[in-house]
């Protein structure tokens, strides 16, 4: 007999969820901590906050997850999330908030989770994408969301029950001169312009100050391309 299986859980989203519970378990190991964002259904954010801050299963962990909700989602984020963190959405992938964040979540050194249905985000556009194709506007209205979030959460914790799994490799390089490294390029956001050419950008590694010579004028939040201690070039919003 085959065992049944919910409409909504084909195994390209199943797949998705695994892999979005492992990463998830990784961060948390390391001691991340997970902003909830919903602009247009906030109690989807504080749901899964409580979720995971409150767990209704008598012996499993309780994480660190915070709802965010109001205006000017985007510095909210900023002056919240450290490199490391978790950011999860719960929106549509047209949502400019949401997308905002997500662009500058590589220069932050955040991981990133967008749930939502419809038409997707672009590739790429977050680190896991937990997506129903279904492009019915009332379905985070559903219990269908809840489900892919609860999911997440039960996943997750089955990852803690093999600790030898969580530690991810280490990205560091150990030679003097690592070529792929060198020619690399990271994103960095600008927080602030000096008059000698220069500025201090935000980057998954912390601060840096790089030469703005060849990006041209820059101002404070602006998304650069950084590659041998300079930033070679400003990226558009879109």
């Amino acid at each position: 007999m085959t065992a049944p299986t919910h409409p909504v859980m084909t195994p390209d989203l199943a797949a998705d969820l695994a892999a979005a519970s492992f990463a998830l378990a990784q961060r948390f190991s390391a001691g991340a901590t997970m902003w909830c964002v919903a602009p247009a259904f906030s109690p989807h954010a504080q749901h899964i906050a409580v979720e995971f801050v409150h767990p209704v299963i008598v012996g499993k962990r309780a994480l660190p997850a915070v709802a965010l909700a109001g205006p000017d989602l985007l510095g909210q984020v900023r002056v919240s999330a450290r490199a490391g963190d978790v950011l999860i959405a719960v929106a549509d992938a047209a949502d400019p908030d949401v997308r905002a964040v997500m662009r500058r979540a590589a220069a932050w050194g955040i991981t990133t989770i967008w749930i939502g249905n419809g038409d997707r985000p672009e590739h790429g556009a977050a680190d896991h994408v937990l997506w129903l194709d279904d492009p019915d506007p009332t379905l985070p209205t559903t219990g269908e969301f809840v489900l892919l979030y609860h999911l997440l959460w039960e996943l997750t914790h089955v990852c803690f029950e093999h600790p030898g799994l969580l530690t991810a490799p280490s990205q560091e390089c150990t030679d003097d001169v690592c070529i792929t490294c060198s020619d690399e390029g990271r994103l960095g956001e600008v927080l602030m312009t000096a008059a000698d050419g220069t500025a201090s950008v935000r980057t998954a590694s912390g601060t840096e100050t790089v030469v703005t010579t060849l990006a041209g004028p820059l101002s404070r939040g602006d998304l650069v391309l950084i590659h041998a201690g300079m930033a070679i070039s400003k990226l558009s919003e879109d």
